[in-house]
């Protein structure tokens, strides 16, 4: 066989190399480029005669490194080799190819070659393609860059227990979310069971066992951690569970998130919805639910309760005359009063204004045991609710009005329970104040016959069945001067009610305004009838005006109104207040009394003496007269100690340059004490009983009798 020459060979390793799957690039010593393979070419994107004599520099080459920055000339494959005479191994550089954004990447080896003197001749350069795993190693960076920044702006801490080998990983946020630095503890599976909370842990190894036994996937659960300075963090725990073909549980991966600020948020929202932002007291809501419980604990224990509603005795004159803020502190002061008073199984709630609600428990199995025993805590309260208050550097003095309803289980409705026990407290307060009732049946009845009489009044209004009664008024030498008008109300079935009668409930249900704006209008209309008698003309005629009215903001217009509609002479109509009127907005009340005082009417002002505002008001309020009360006028004659109040009266009317008038004369004794003293003018039983308006136009105009 004859010998094969190299040149024989050649053709073949050219074409084992094209077939080669991998690139191959031959240099020589000056780093220039001899030949290529097939593979090389492709990858390169040039063909072997592009590539012949093509030098290695960063001019005729831009080769990125493995981190996508550019590699500098000296870092390519072939110029370490040409400058090291070492091979350059797994080198992983990137070849951009046609398009900017298309870089073909690849894992270079390149080697040298010697020659027989060891002089090195040429330089081996060989790449696969790693493009694809270059990508997805890219695509893992993004995903994991992505997990981290989520990771970074949230409050989640990561955490990785395998379960077959007993490895945990704690991330340096969940010992960060505890106070420690990350490894400060021992690491192991049993530390995040250590450092939960005690009553926590047997929930929690419970769920865990079940968990790891069961076959969810996923899993969300609370606990707490011990936190590096002792107080426990509240975290929610959320993560996947790995397992096996056959549902072994092998690995639990999961993240904890700090829910502090949530648990604060949600106490937050808690206490806004179920308790009181001033005294932080139980409000009505959170009442009802803790009352509908005590009845339950009542039914099963056979113990009685009682409940409490307490009410504080005058409580808006302090609010309306000393400011809000003071009310404010009052009640806060009194909300603290009731916390040390009570025991710790007793439930306290204010309602809202000056409305407090007390439930008691345990009283005892018998019904007098608990009269008893809330009789004790009764008196316990007005003890402390008495004491004097300190409010904004002044001592103030506060009462309690209390009504008791007990309760012996669920037989009693929350609410029923509430309103007897809000019952008894206005019995109460009508009993004299600063006391305590405790609920009676008759209560109740007595509550529906108000209910029933309020909405008969409604209707009595509707039907006009309110009827006008005046009272003669006589000067001291005994002429009629004029009258009060006193309202009656005629009921359907012919019963005649006096205002003592139907008056408060017409307050209270602010029926008063209606009323006293229907008095005032038929008032005026008898002013017009009598305006052409010789002896009506002259009289002046007393209309008593309640706070709802005056304080109306429509009130000066409404008057007003009724005079240009009547017609009726403004200078005949006086317009009788209270003290207690007086007492509030003062500002606004003098204002719209000059506005009517403009028109010619004129004010009086009745009961002097019995309200609670300082004598001070007689100089600011345009008032043209005062009346004396009936109870100074009743003892006079009687009591030498009656006499000086009426007089130091008369002589501060006469200094005021103010009318006299006196109510309530029924005897000739004080007839003849009140002329004497001065009294300009007299009314009573002595000189005249109240009688309908037709009747005293009858006995007192021009043709009737004019004296007393």
């Amino acid at each position: 066989m004859t010998p094969r020459t190299a040149a024989d060979i050649q053709p073949q390793l050219d074409d084992l190399l094209d077939h080669l799957p991998a690139g191959v690039v031959v240099h020589g010593v000056d780093g220039r480029i001899l030949g290529a393979n097939r593979l090389a070419c492709e990858l390169i994107g040039k063909s072997a005669e592009q590539l012949r004599g093509t030098e290695s520099s960063d001019t005729a080459w831009h080769l990125l490194c493995a981190d996508g920055t550019p590699m500098p000339a000296e870092q390519f494959p072939v110029n370490l080799v040409l400058r090291t005479g070492s091979k350059v191994s797994q080198q992983v550089l990137g070849v951009p190819g046609p398009e900017a954004e298309r870089v073909r990447w690849v894992i270079c080896n390149a080697y040298p070659e010697f020659d027989a003197g060891g002089t090195l001749c040429r330089v081996v350069v060989c790449f696969t393609d790693c493009t694809a795993i270059k990508r997805a190693e890219q695509e893992v960076q993004k995903s994991e860059e992505r997990l981290r920044l989520a990771l970074q702006g949230s409050t989640d801490a990561p955490w990785d227990y395998d379960l077959v080998k007993d490895e945990i990983y704690y991330s340096e946020r969940w010992w960060n979310m505890l106070g420690y630095q990350p490894g400060e503890l021992r690491v192991d599976s049993q530390l995040w069971l250590e450092l939960m909370h005690p009553d926590d842990r047997p929930a929690l190894v419970d769920y865990w066992k079940t968990l790891l036994g069961g076959d969810n996937e996923t899993y969300s659960v609370e606990w707490r951690l011990r936190h590096r300075d002792g107080h426990y963090v509240p975290v929610l725990s959320r993560g996947l569970v790995t397992r096996d073909a056959q549902g072994k549980a092998l690995r639990v991966s999961g993240t904890n998130t700090d829910l502090t600020e949530r648990k604060l948020a949600e106490q937050r929202i808690y206490e806004l919805a179920n308790f009181d932002h001033l005294t932080g007291l139980p409000n009505r809501r959170l009442l009802l639910e803790e009352l509908d419980k005590a009845l339950a604990r009542s039914e099963r224990s056979g113990l009685l309760g009682a409940v409490i509603f307490l009410d504080l005795d005058n409580f808006k004159l302090l609010n309306d005359t000393m400011g809000h803020d003071v009310g404010d502190m009052l009640l806060r002061q009194v909300g603290e009063r009731l916390r040390h008073t009570l025991r710790h199984c007793d439930q306290l709630a204010r309602l809202g204004g000056d409305e407090f609600v007390l439930v008691l428990e345990n009283l005892g199995d018998s019904m007098r045991e608990a009269v008893a025993e809330a009789q004790h805590v009764l008196e316990k309260l007005q003890a402390a609710l008495g004491q004097p208050y300190y409010l904004n550097g002044r001592l103030f003095l506060s009462t309690p009005s209390m009504g008791v309803a007990l309760f012996d289980g669920a037989a009693a409705a929350v609410e029923t329970l509430l309103k007897q026990a809000d019952l008894a407290m206005y019995r109460a307060k009508s009993d004299g104040r600063n006391t305590a009732r405790f609920f009676d049946p008759r209560m109740q009845a007595s509550a529906e016959h108000q209910a029933a009489l309020e909405q008969a009044l409604r209707e009595g209004l509707s039907a006009r069945q309110f009827v006008l009664f005046c009272q003669p008024q006589f000067c001291s030498r005994g002429r009629l001067v004029g009258a009060e008008v006193l309202v009656r109300w005629r009921r359907a079935d012919g019963e005649l009610l006096a205002p003592g009668e139907f008056i408060g409930l017409a307050e209270s249900s602010g029926l008063i305004v209606p009323l006293g704006q229907y008095v005032l209008e038929e008032s005026c209309r008898a002013l017009v009838r009598w305006r052409d008698d010789r002896m009506l003309g002259t009289l002046e005629l007393a209309v008593n005006v309640s706070a709802h009215q005056l304080h109306n903001p429509d009130f000066t217009g409404k008057v007003t109104d009724i005079l240009l509609r009547t017609g009726a002479p403004a200078d005949k109509l006086c317009l009788e207040l209270t003290e207690s009127v007086l007492a509030e907005n003062v500002a606004e009340t003098i204002e719209r009394m000059h506005t009517l005082c403009r028109h010619g009417v004129r004010f009086a002002l009745d009961d002097f003496g019995t309200g609670y505002s300082s004598l001070a008001y007689l100089r600011h309020f345009p008032l043209a007269a005062l009346k004396i009360d009936r109870s100074f006028v009743h003892d006079v004659h009687r009591n030498p100690d009656a006499a000086p109040i009426i007089e130091a009266i008369i002589a501060l009317a006469r200094k005021l340059k103010l009318d006299i008038v006196a109510e309530g004369v029924e005897h000739e004794a004080q007839r003849n004490f009140l002329v004497e003293g001065g009294c300009g003018t007299l009314q009573g039983y002595l000189l005249g009983r109240p009688m309908p308006i037709w009747e005293f136009e009858r006995m007192y105009s021009s043709a009737g009798i004019g004296h007393a």
